[in-house]
């Protein structure tokens, strides 16, 4: 049997009627969930469930199975939103904050951990949204959500890979900034306005998530970037300010001063490597939710993008337990007062 998807499964992925017929067809042959499930590039629980909520391994038929999943997408949902007020009232106003329905999901847990009624699960607002005629949320919700699409996929994003003299790579920074246990090492990168002829600069920290950004008014220039981060990085104890990994742009030309000034120690990235800087790459995808590709940039003033990391350092994080940001940071700063 052929794969018919060489790509890994990502959340949110629906199973599509090729998929269905690999699957029938695997069945037919006596093959296990797992050797179908490789090779559609498929988990192995995503396979099982689909054979056993539509017949099991005796009754299953691809044509019937795609049938009923459209019609269970069409029926209505999100019925404990549409019946508890409360619920749905939290709901309702952490979408307008441009929560994620997960971020949603895990703070309810941090809020009412012993009341059972405040639950619900992403994947039922996601349906609340999406899959209702008239459902419990307002359609118009959806342009809360990060995206602003009404389905999810996939996204994919460029790189660049630019010279910069006298770098330190990554493979020499200290093994304690992997695993976050220890504070203070920083993630930084550019998100581009129109044209690529305007900046801001994006600050997250590893273990708290706590986000800064730094506008530029004057332009993306290698002196304007290094006093932007002395400043905003300037405003935190040096126990705090520990590291700061970057991309290889050339804006990033002046790190030997910015590091002898500030004594922050810079790493760089392999080229063409943003999944070494995971956590900033997962911020810049929340802070394009309020600047837009194909935005001036430079017409951006620093209260309004300090406004922006406020809302951002605000919003539950599912990493963090349902903790914000900000709450984490406070943690941090209230040990050392």
């Amino acid at each position: 049997m052929s794969p018919v998807r060489l790509e890994r499964e990502m959340p949110g992925d629906r199973l599509g009627l090729a998929e269905r017929e690999e699957i029938s067809r695997g069945i037919a042959r006596g093959e296990s969930f797992a050797t179908i499930a490789r090779c559609l590039g498929r988990v192995t629980s995503t396979v099982s469930r689909e054979v056993e909520r539509n017949g099991g391994r005796g009754r299953y038929r691809a044509v019937a199975a795609q049938r009923q999943t459209r019609w269970r997408c069409r029926r209505p949902r999100g019925l404990k939103l549409n019946h508890n007020r409360r619920l749905r009232e939290f709901v309702v106003a952490g979408l307008q904050q441009r929560w994620s329905p997960r971020q949603i999901s895990v703070r309810l847990q941090r809020e009412f951990p012993n009341d059972p009624s405040m639950r619900v699960s992403h994947e039922t607002i996601y349906q609340a949204l999406f899959c209702q005629p008239r459902g419990a949320l307002r359609k118009e919700l959806t342009a809360e959500l990060r995206t602003g699409r009404t389905q999810r996929r996939r996204r994919s994003r460029p790189t660049r890979h630019e010279i910069v003299s006298n770098k330190v790579m990554i493979s020499e920074r200290p093994a304690e900034v992997e695993d976050r246990a220890v504070p203070g090492h920083w993630e930084g990168d550019l998100i581009k306005g129109a044209y690529n002829r305007s900046a801001l600069v994006t600050l997250v920290e590893r273990s708290t998530r706590y986000t800064m950004i730094g506008a530029l008014p004057d332009g993306v220039t290698a002196a304007g970037v290094r006093d932007r981060l002395a400043t905003l990085l300037g405003t935190l104890p040096t126990h705090l300010v520990r590291s700061l990994t970057w991309d290889q742009g050339s804006e990033m030309s002046e790190h030997k001063r910015f590091s002898m000034a500030s004594g922050i120690a810079v790493y760089f990235c392999d080229p063409h490597s943003p999944w070494q800087r995971p956590t900033n790459e997962n911020t810049n995808g929340l802070i394009r939710q309020y600047f837009p590709k194909g935005t001036d940039l430079r017409l951006i003033e620093q209260t309004t993008a300090d406004q922006v990391a406020i809302e951002l350092n605000g919003r539950p994080r599912v990493v963090l337990d349902g903790a914000t940001p900000a709450e984490e940071l406070q943690v941090l700063l209230a040990r050392t007062t």
